[in-house]
């Protein structure tokens, strides 16, 4: 087994990380003004300025295939970039990509929808989570019915992460209630010109999700994303397809948040002494670090089965739900060692304590980490002591 990267990849990596180092970390004092004043954290054109900038550098389209000016870099490059770019709060993430079932358009629709989203002319969602279906997304609610050369589109979308700034959404809905999931739902490509309204959903942290409301939206049959009736296979792709990019990020923001307490460690002194040296610091830092570590390859070894085009589902599984709760146990840990600073808004502590504590619901809960994993061992689609296989 090799576990190092080539000359190349670590070229990449350690240029993204100069790059946000250099131009986007200098940002986060202002997105937390901004923030702590009620507004925007950071503005769409100092976004696109950085996107631009990245894109002048060669970093566009990390995942994107070479045909549609990606750089194709793969998922585990692609996981090893989102670390770096989960160092900071600042929302960056590179240009040039879409979501991966807009590749299931046909020609027509990849015009329309696919190419422009990667060229950042357009801003996509992906709806599926309701009020009364979110991780039971077989139980959606959202009927379309047939109407001549049309489909009619009635329900609520919630919680639907970029949902007031997408332009177009990929909306699941229940085209034959008899057929259940498998078979009975489609993918809509409905733009929002079509008549469906957005309204924002405050949270405690700093993601901006939205509820998404359909009252007789008409979207035209040429619409439809992939094949009619089978939108839940689509939905799935979507979900598990990138899940391992969350415990990514969550490695970063540890890693960056671990730092500030190594160092925070070593100049804050209590009874005459720097507080590094005491034992329940140490002990702090040490089983941060050792979680740390073993997200971050439960991480990539998701991202390379995905990479290999086997069914990555229970490694991204495994990856999301302990990288979600390592990044949470960590953020905790920081703030401790900082004491009462650390609760202050003085520092970005309690900044990242609220956002990662998103981790543990969106993409799949916990629970539903837990069940999924649970019920694969049980029902013997993944088994115990295998490596590669």
């Amino acid at each position: 087994m090799d576990f190092g990267l080539s000359v190349e990849e670590r070229q990449i990596r350690d240029t993204v990380r100069a790059f946000v180092e250099k131009e986007v970390m200098p940002l986060e004092p202002e997105v937390l003004r901004n923030e702590r004043a009620g507004r925007p954290g950071i503005e769409p054109e100092v976004l696109r300025g950085l996107r631009d900038k990245a894109r002048q550098m060669g970093f566009w389209g990390i995942n994107t295939p070479e045909e549609y000016g990606g750089a194709a870099l793969g998922p585990v490059m692609s996981a090893i970039i989102a670390m770096e770019t989960g160092r900071t709060f600042v929302p960056f993430s590179f240009g040039g990509s879409a979501d991966n079932i807009l590749y299931a358009g046909n020609e027509e629709q990849k015009r329309r929808y696919l190419i422009p989203t990667i060229e950042g002319e357009r801003r996509s969602c992906f709806a599926i989570t309701e009020p009364g279906a979110g991780s039971d997304a077989r139980n959606i609610r959202t009927r379309a019915v047939k109407d001549g050369g049309e489909w009619v589109i009635n329900g609520e979308k919630t919680f639907i992460t970029g949902g007031n700034e997408a332009d177009f959404v990929m909306v699941f809905a229940v085209t034959d209630p008899e057929k259940g999931a498998n078979g009975g739902v489609t993918c809509f490509l409905v733009d929002r010109d079509m008549g469906w309204k957005s309204e924002p959903i405050p949270t405690m942290g700093q993601w901006g999700p939205a509820s998404l409301v359909f009252e007789d939206v008409r979207v035209p049959e040429e619409n439809i994303l992939g094949e009619l009736g089978q939108g839940f296979q689509l939905a799935m792709q979507w979900i598990g397809q990138g899940r391992y990019m969350i415990p990514a990020r969550a490695v970063g923001a540890a890693e960056r948040l671990l730092q500030m307490a190594i160092d925070y460690a070593k100049i804050r002194k209590s009874m005459g002494r720097p507080i590094a040296e005491y034992q329940a610091i140490q002990w702090m830092i040490a089983d941060s670090q050792v979680e740390i570590e073993a997200a971050k390859w439960l991480t990539l070894n998701a991202a390379w089965q995905v990479q290999q085009g086997r069914d990555a589902r229970h490694a991204a599984s495994i990856a999301k739900l302990n990288g979600a709760i390592m990044a949470n146990q960590v953020v905790d840990r920081v703030m401790q060692i900082h004491g009462g600073m650390g609760y202050t808004k003085e520092l970005p502590i309690e900044r990242w304590y609220r956002e990662l504590r998103l981790l543990r619901i969106f993409e799949g809960t916990d629970e539903i980490q837990r069940r999924t994993i649970a019920r694969n061992l049980l029902r013997g689609h993944a088994r115990l002591g295998t490596i590669g296989e």
